[in-house]
């Protein structure tokens, strides 16, 4: 076994050893998966992936950390931080059209019915939905370093070390693992799936359409942070704004940001990204060279 391989493995068997187990523990002490607590619970799972990935460059590989993405790269790629934070709105614009359009469902768009279903008692001004969408995209800023806890294991050490010359593969490896990663918490309702069998099926698919997004953003930038932003935006507006406009409603298996309709919008992302050739891009500036650039 080489030094690659030999890194890999490791850094499998600890990512998926410590949040199984992590979450393991939690269902064990009936935590329910939509609480706040299981969050609390679930952060040393959250950062598995991270300190998997720290272990085996520092102590298994001894590769060290230059092609980690450790710096910003801010002010020479902050279009890139945009797009990241700002990647849900388009994709749930397309599901407020596509969703009627298929006869799936409609969109609520004063989230009357869905707080009624999943926060009861709360009462919204006039002009809720943009209140909410303000606080959701300020708590995806807030999150993005929670969010680093995957994305520095995931785009910055499997998918650069996965298949390597070859990023789409990488990618869809990558979204595969990280799909499976995820079944335990599906299993649990973490996803909201109104069947978690459904979930085990799909969910990898989403991962894999977003492997190719937060690679991409890896490679453009040389940076694990935009990447994190984009996975703190998916989490904390894709997610929770799908499931208010639309549950009680439709399907969210069907329409929710995690959900097959979204494929399309992702999907036709991916497919920009592969086809103009980002993929194949110059290595970020972080693999190629000693950068001053203050975060």
């Amino acid at each position: 076994m080489n030094t690659k391989t030999r890194g890999i493995v490791a850094y499998l068997l600890i990512t998926f050893g410590v949040a199984w187990l992590d979450w393991a523990m939690a269902w064990l002490l009936g935590v329910a998966a939509t609480s706040f607590l299981f969050q609390l619970v679930s952060l040393p799972a959250s950062f598995s992936p991270a300190l998997a990935a720290i272990i085996v460059r520092r102590w298994i590989t001894r590769e060290g950390f230059a092609d980690a993405g450790w710096k910003l790269h801010f002010r020479r790629r902050w279009s890139y931080y945009l797009f990241a934070w700002l990647l849900p709105l388009p994709v749930i614009g397309v599901l407020l059209v596509l969703a009627p359009a298929f006869g799936l469902g409609q969109a609520d768009l004063t989230l009357h019915r869905g707080l009624s279903i999943l926060s009861p008692g709360l009462q919204l001004p006039a002009g809720g939905l943009w209140l909410v969408l303000g606080q959701l995209m300020l708590t995806a800023l807030v999150t993005t370093p929670l969010l680093w806890g995957e994305e520095f294991g995931w785009r910055s050490y499997l998918q650069i070390r996965l298949l390597n010359h070859r990023p789409l593969l990488a990618a869809i490896a990558t979204g595969v693992i990280w799909g499976l990663w995820h079944y335990p918490i599906i299993l649990l309702g973490d996803e909201r799936y109104e069947n978690p069998l459904v979930g085990l099926l799909i969910f990898p698919v989403l991962t894999i359409l977003l492997s190719v997004i937060f690679g991409w953003l890896r490679l453009k930038t040389g940076s694990i942070w935009p990447a994190s932003l984009a996975h703190a935006a998916t989490n904390s507006v894709g997610g929770p704004l799908s499931a208010l406009l639309f549950v009680g409603g439709a399907s969210l298996s069907l329409v929710g940001y995690t959900g097959i309709l979204a494929w399309i919008p992702l999907g036709a992302l991916c497919l920009w990204i592969i086809v103009s050739g980002q993929l194949k891009a110059e290595p970020a500036p972080s693999l190629q060279q000693v950068e001053v650039d203050s975060p």
